[in-house]
């Protein structure tokens, strides 16, 4: 069973403005249109279980109306295989009565994007964001490192992950893109092993471009194989998800990737769906 833990879907009103828009400021393609559907057909071709949505949520003011779109058109796609995160934002005032109606809801966990929300993961209206999270059992899953299409400040550095750890030690936190996109040395010497789980999303493999399109200016900062082989057994294969940041990478490509990076057998089956079923308390039958 398969589980894609970072995946991205928007409204199809705006999908198509949306991930150009995104896809030009970071010198990349897209591979789904970027809906629900596009999401379920890729999802079908690649014998995908599951996929967690995640939603970047940029202004407070519309936590409310994104999270009940979500419950309401979202979350019953779950027999189909679609699991969606809720959103939150920092300035969001009432975080933990919001994150109740999500939990109450069935609703696993929420992403953070400090990036695209201007405030480091360790400020404090984050700090109070992860631990009502954690006081509830709920999963958070944020952005780490460098985001490639928000040039200059890096709002989810090491430092800053290290110092959420010492200051609200959450119990199911998920960094994405291993822990810090572009800082890779840094992730291996001082975060690796560390109780967080590290998702896959877009750290190895190419990057495509739009036909026409300058390459992406960061080509050469993924992982090389040996590099993320490594990491992953140095922070423990068990914290390991497999992520793709669906509609960016294609899903049934990544699973390949994966396949022949040189992980073993029994690797691949823990980072590909194992550890994700065990952290969102799934069956272990696809839906």
């Amino acid at each position: 069973m398969i589980i894609d833990m970072h995946t991205h879907i928007f409204p199809r009103h705006i999908a198509e403005k949306t991930v150009e828009k995104l896809g030009t400021a970071a010198h990349i393609r897209p591979h789904t249109d970027g809906t629900l559907y596009g999401l379920l057909v890729s999802m079908r071709h690649s014998r995908i279980a599951y996929s967690v949505t995640q939603p970047a949520v940029t202004n407070p003011n519309s936590v409310e109306h994104l999270n009940s779109s979500i419950i309401e058109k979202i979350l019953p796609r779950q027999e189909e295989g679609v699991l969606p995160f809720g959103g939150m934002h920092p300035d969001y005032p009432h975080v933990r009565r919001e994150l109740l109606r999500l939990k109450n809801a069935g609703i696993k966990g929420i992403k953070l994007h400090p990036a695209y929300q201007r405030a480091d993961l360790d400020d404090p209206r984050n700090l109070r964001i992860l631990y009502e999270a954690s006081d509830l059992g709920m999963i958070v899953l944020t952005h780490a490192g460098v985001d490639i299409s928000v040039n200059g400040y890096d709002y989810a550095s090491v430092e800053h992950i290290l110092h959420v750890l010492k200051e609200v030690a959450p119990q199911k936190l998920v960094l994405a893109h291993m822990g810090g996109w572009g800082n890779w040395a840094q992730v291996e010497s001082d975060l690796a092993g560390a109780p967080v789980w590290l998702d896959n999303a877009f750290t190895y493999g190419r990057l495509d471009t739009y036909p026409g399109m300058q390459p992406s200016p960061h080509v050469g900062t993924v992982l090389a194989p040996a590099d993320f082989v490594r990491l992953c057994r140095k922070h423990g294969i068990s914290r390991i998800l497999f992520g793709t940041d669906s509609p960016w990478q294609d899903q049934d490509e990544y699973v390949q990737r994966l396949r022949a990076i040189g992980l073993t057998a029994a690797e691949q089956e823990a980072i590909l769906g194992k550890n994700a079923a065990e952290l969102l308390e799934l069956s272990g039958t696809a839906p």
